[in-house]
């Protein structure tokens, strides 16, 4: 697998890439967003690790502009920001997965190697259903009652797993890791913050709610709460 890694700290980059490189990854380095928006356009890279505070284009900005290019290229935040706030702005800038500094280098590699495994498209005719929910996994298109409705590329990924594996509890801690390829931390409730987005967009203007919480477990995906 070939990296790109996007970070101003030159101490900092060449220590992620002795890492990746220990375990057998290729990587290349640089150090703004602007040189690294137009290396990710022309070549092919497997995967982007991109801080966040980064000189010319922060970290956000570029992986919005990557996600417009290359939907399916996946990108891990690794940065100093860690409130939940941050958390949150990574995900709907379009970022895969998020890592707040210091890290273990062994989850970092551990998280890359998922990545690299997901397999977003493996419905054979690529449309889930689920009442009157419907998406499209080749398209990216949600529809409820024949009704458009706009998703980020996280909260898509939670409402497709959320239609996998319907009618059935669902704990935050399985979807950090099955979402999020990470562990939940009970220090901060960005998982609930994205189901409370999902419902914005998916139950709000419906009569029949779909979302449901189950106090001290988790969620489900439901026509009927009881």
């Amino acid at each position: 697998m070939h990296l790109l890694i996007v970070e101003d700290n030159q101490r900092m980059a060449e220590l992620i890439q002795r890492g990746l490189e220990d375990v057998g990854f290729t990587t290349t380095i640089v150090y703004d967003g602007e040189i690294a928006l137009k290396l990710a356009i022309r070549n092919t890279y497997d995967l982007i690790i991109s801080d966040i505070i980064l000189p010319k284009l922060n970290g956000l900005d570029f992986c919005k502009e990557i996600k417009n290019k290359k939907p399916d290229l996946p990108i891990i935040m690794l940065t100093a920001l860690g409130t939940t706030d941050d958390k949150v702005e990574g995900f709907d800038s379009g970022a895969d997965d998020y890592m707040v500094k210091p890290f273990e280098m062994r989850e970092l590699v551990a998280r890359i190697k998922a990545l690299s495994k997901r397999n977003f498209n493996k419905t054979i005719n690529h449309i889930l259903k689920y009442s009157d929910l419907e998406i499209n996994l080749h398209t990216k298109i949600v529809t409820r009652e024949n009704k458009e409705i706009e998703l980020t590329p996280k909260e898509f990924r939670l409402l497709q797993f959320m239609i996998e594996n319907n009618e059935r509890v669902l704990s935050r801690s399985e979807i950090a890791e099955k979402v999020w390829d990470t562990h939940f931390d009970t220090g901060t409730n960005f998982i609930d913050v994205y189901i409370n987005y999902l419902r914005n967009k998916i139950d709000k203007n419906f009569n029949q709610k779909l979302i449901h919480t189950k106090t001290g477990q988790g969620f489900i995906l439901k026509k009927n709460e009881n």
